[in-house]
């Protein structure tokens, strides 16, 4: 098997300090969280402000990765269901992703809706959300990302 070296570009800040304060899921109306990107890749926001939304790849680096089943939280009923199947972030590379409005950018940092990770949670990648490319092509399953209605401001 190939492996792939990852270079975390920033840190991300939040107001959760152990694994027990951080909530399941990012919650849109909670804290505002920041992002601090590393000098080098200053130039790479450039035209990030007009976004309004943008696609945050993050590292749950305290993760266990040997685990491939988990029992979901909210439906403990359920049974175990593989780790592809759950945003869980017990998973063999504990990449996260989230969609997050973007409200401020200064120099190199970005202040957004609130993320589900630790304060100092390294930061894999940013990226442009685009509706056209998250909603299904069926139309009657048409769907967007649910506390946003624009991809652009």
């Amino acid at each position: 098997m190939q492996e792939a070296t990852i270079r975390f570009i920033g840190h991300i800040s939040t107001p959760y300090i152990t694994l027990k304060d951080c909530p399941h899921q990012p919650q849109p109306d909670a804290e505002r969280s920041l992002i601090t990107l590393d000098d080098a890749y200053l130039p790479a926001l450039k035209g990030i402000e007009k976004l309004r939304y943008l696609h945050v790849l993050y590292w749950f680096d305290q993760s266990a990765r040997d685990v491939l089943q988990r029992i979901p939280p909210k439906d403990p009923n359920a049974g175990s269901r593989g780790v592809f199947a759950l945003r869980s972030p017990v998973r063999p590379n504990p990449i996260a992703v989230s969609v997050v409005e973007l409200f401020d950018v200064n120099g190199n940092q970005l202040t957004i809706s609130s993320l589900d990770c630790l304060n100092g949670t390294p930061l894999v990648d940013i990226k442009a959300y685009v509706d056209q490319l998250a909603a299904h092509q069926n139309p009657q399953q048409r769907t967007a990302c649910p506390f946003h209605s624009k991809g652009t401001r």
